[in-house]
């Protein structure tokens, strides 16, 4: 099994490359001239995407060809104060910049969209902005020219007294989005509320692959292990297809794990500054006889610096064959 590992949104080693530079809204409201307040909020949102594609130069330099991008690329977007504020066209430019170069160094970029992006939501103002958000993720990714192998990530949300109920609100109104976006969707087992076993069922019955979270799965158990799962989880990425000019054409897009370790035993939900490989290897070893490629995305705090020290930890263990500063085979 190959395995690729990557990081994200921040690079703890590259400085002063922050993609997410933000105004706050009173910020912006005491700036008298709204349209010279607007082109100062494009200026921030070009600086963001001027350090992503500082952050993917660092990333060839290291050969990690995953990671996902900032959410808060563009600063108050979306905000119900700016709903006349497109700022799309100007950005267009910046945008395909970026996802030339993911492209042309065979990068998967993804985006995770925040909590607040929840399609099991009963209340119609909060499924509103979810889809809205949704639309303006994707419009990111098509703005940086990625096609549908470019995904967004989000878990079911919150069960609001009654699991079943929401449940099947959310496929109802995750049958609603545009086809543009469906295509491009995730599904991810959450710490609190849906368990791995419950996300799978979803993910097959919508017909989208599911991001196995481990830690998650540790703090929120389904009934059958992560690795009894794997094999239904594996089958949700078949027919995804690699960008025409990124991943190994045989194997399609290989499926996406993300992993964490838990910050404390007082807090075990919370993520770690690093990756410990107690659980992690065991569930590589798993599966690594009916999973030929694998992508892993590490949610640490220490970000990229995590992902060195976890492959300076991979290089010690018998079996496994690094292939590269960010990538090896078990």
């Amino acid at each position: 099994m190959i395995v690729r590992l990557g990081y994200v949104a921040m690079s703890m080693i590259v400085k002063n490359a922050s993609p997410s530079k933000t105004m706050t809204y009173t910020n912006f409201a005491k700036l008298e001239d709204r349209e010279a307040a607007l082109r100062k909020l494009e200026r921030i949102a070009a600086e963001n995407l001027h350090n992503t594609l500082r952050l993917l130069k660092h990333n060839r330099a290291h050969d990690i060809e995953l990671y996902r991008c900032s959410s808060k690329l563009i600063p108050l977007v979306g905000h119900e104060m700016l709903d006349d504020w497109d700022p799309m066209e100007e950005l267009a430019e910046s945008f395909a910049e970026v996802g030339n170069y993911a492209r042309e160094h065979r990068m998967r970029i993804s985006f995770h969209p925040d909590h607040f992006t929840v399609l099991s939501t009963p209340r119609e103002e909060v499924l509103r902005h979810s889809f809205a958000d949704l639309d303006r993720h994707v419009r990111m990714l098509e703005a940086m020219g990625l096609d549908a192998s470019a995904k967004c990530n989000i878990h079911i949300g919150g069960t609001y007294g009654n699991k079943k109920t929401a449940r099947e609100r959310f496929i109802r109104n995750f049958d609603t989005l545009e086809e543009r976006i469906r295509e491009r969707m995730t599904l991810e087992n959450d710490d609190k509320t849906f368990t791995a076993l419950e996300t799978l069922e979803v993910c097959e019955e919508v017909g989208v692959p599911m991001v196995l979270d481990i830690h998650h799965d540790q703090v929120n158990r389904s009934e059958e292990t992560a690795e009894e799962l794997w094999p239904r989880i594996q089958r949700t990425w078949q027919g995804q297809k690699a960008q025409s000019d990124t991943a190994a054409p045989p194997h399609g897009l290989p499926p996406k794990i993300h992993v964490s370790s838990p910050k404390s035993e007082k807090d075990p939900r919370g993520h770690a500054d690093f990756i410990d490989t107690g659980i992690l290897l065991p569930f590589l070893r798993a599966i690594a006889p009916t999973t030929p490629r694998l992508d892993i995305m590490l949610e640490a705090k220490r970000k990229d610096e995590a992902l060195f020290h976890l492959m300076e930890a991979v290089c010690r263990e018998e079996g496994i064959t690094v292939l590269s500063q960010a990538s090896f085979e078990l």
